[in-house]
């Protein structure tokens, strides 16, 4: 792709980085065949090579961008689809997250989206303000029908009782049975901790029943992945290195083998904090070294090799495999290998490759799109005819379990809860009442 930057935009280092993104393009277009949006709308403006002419429009003129063209960009889900797809390696997901935050520094949207967007961006990466507004909401169910769009698709994703606080909350460390063969930090996770702590618990009683010592540091709360994809670098940056300062102060005493992500959107960040904070003199190295410690749960577990499952039910689970994790980690093997030697029947859904319509905050966002791609991703695993789904993010879980036209013979849990379940561990709050 031909571009037309000045010699003044490319001093700036994320318009040169951008701007060599975009060269890579080709214009072969194999990008909208496995693009969700495009599959809805069948729109070229809603396909990557389309959302691509218009961010280097959007840059070349530089200013604030027409509100067209934020529209196309908000649809984008960021489920990087069109990264697996690409012949030609072009690295959409820093060139998007690079639009977002020109759009965030130059756009002013109106100000029921700035309120939204900032009240998300709050609540989400705040655990103690997000279990007092999900306590709240239950106040407003009799009220539903009665609110905006969004804020009945906020309701819909709330459970309708808030789990407790869970003593895996609290900074620690949990010693490995037996011989400790590894040292890892856990990333709880902000909106996880609230939502749904029995996914830490299973990691912290996997990974200890499997001789890894896990330590939960103090002041790694979030990772900064949700407001990083809202285009709010600052407060993405901050959060960042508040995990980042945390997990070296462990590097630098007993050390780390790794740093362990259970929800695979927050591990697609971490992983990548090196580029984040490249031109950070003061972060560089240690985001970067920390970047090269994350590892999903499942690659540790690989590596270390599943214990003999101790209930081996041969129950069919259809393997919901996170945009994040596919297409952002290019993880595909690990999670599935596992069941399987878990004892568990792994089934295919077909159209994997297409989102289901969590994407962070997309489904809050943009609650119509996401949920046709939903309704999609739902009629997909009842083909499979499988009564459990496994997913390895929160944000894919919540979403699935929400639907509307959910089977009610439909489970849908968290991978290391089916892992810890089959290796020892209690069986998924999820699972209550099944055979």
């Amino acid at each position: 792709m031909q571009t037309n930057f000045t010699l003044a935009q490319l001093a700036d280092p994320a318009i040169r980085e951008s701007e060599a993104i975009l060269r890579a393009c080709v214009h072969c277009g194999f990008c909208t065949a496995t693009c969700p949006t495009y599959t809805i709308l069948g729109d070229e403006l809603d396909s990557p090579r389309g959302r691509i002419y218009q961010i280097k429009d959007m840059l070349e003129k530089g200013g604030p961008p027409p509100d067209s063209t934020v529209k196309h960009l908000d649809r984008c889900l960021s489920c990087l689809s069109c990264m697996t797809t690409c012949p030609s390696g072009v690295h959409y997901m820093h060139l998007v997250d690079h639009a977002r935050a020109h759009i965030e520094h130059t756009h002013r949207r109106p100000l029921a989206d700035r309120a939204t967007r900032a009240l998300l961006a709050r609540l989400l990466t705040n655990p103690g303000a997000l279990r007092v507004a999900m306590l709240g909401a239950s106040a407003t169910r009799p009220f539903r029908a009665l609110l905006p769009k969004r804020l009945r698709a906020m309701l819909a994703l709330t459970p309708v009782r808030v789990p407790n606080p869970s003593a895996s909350d609290r900074a620690g460390v949990y010693p490995a049975q037996g011989t400790r063969r590894k040292r890892v930090a856990l990333l709880l996770g902000c909106a996880q901790r609230v939502l749904a702590p029995s996914i830490n618990e299973a990691t912290i009683r996997l990974l200890t029943r499997h001789g890894v010592e896990v330590v939960v540091a103090r002041g790694a709360d979030c990772c900064g992945a949700l407001t990083h994809h809202m285009g709010k670098e600052a407060m993405a940056r901050e959060q960042a290195k508040a995990a980042i300062d945390a997990w070296i102060i462990e590097v630098a005493g007993e050390g780390l083998d790794a740093v362990i992500v259970n929800a695979s959107g927050c591990g697609t960040s971490v992983k990548d904090y090196g580029h984040l904070f490249r031109d950070d003199p003061a972060y560089a190295a240690k985001a970067a070294h920390v970047a090269g410690l994350a590892r999903d749960v499942t690659e540790l577990l690989a590596d270390l090799g599943l214990s003999a499952p101790v209930i081996a039910t041969g129950q069919a689970v259809a393997y919901h495999s996170a945009c994040s994790m596919q297409h952002g980690q290019k993880l595909k093997e690990p999670p599935r290998a596992l069941l399987r030697a878990a004892g568990f029947a792994v089934k295919e859904i077909p159209d994997g490759h297409l989102c289901c319509g969590s994407a962070g905050t997309y489904n809050l966002l943009q609650p119509e799109l996401a949920d046709e791609l939903r309704a999609r991703k739902i009629a997909a695993i009842a083909s499979t005819g499988a009564e459990i789904v496994a997913a390895g993010n929160l944000g894919c879980i919540a979403q699935i379990a929400a639907g509307a036209t959910l089977p009610t013979n439909l489970r849908v849990v968290h991978t290391v809860e089916l892992l810890d379940w089959a290796t020892g561990g209690p069986k998924p709050d999820a699972l209550a009442g099944t055979a």
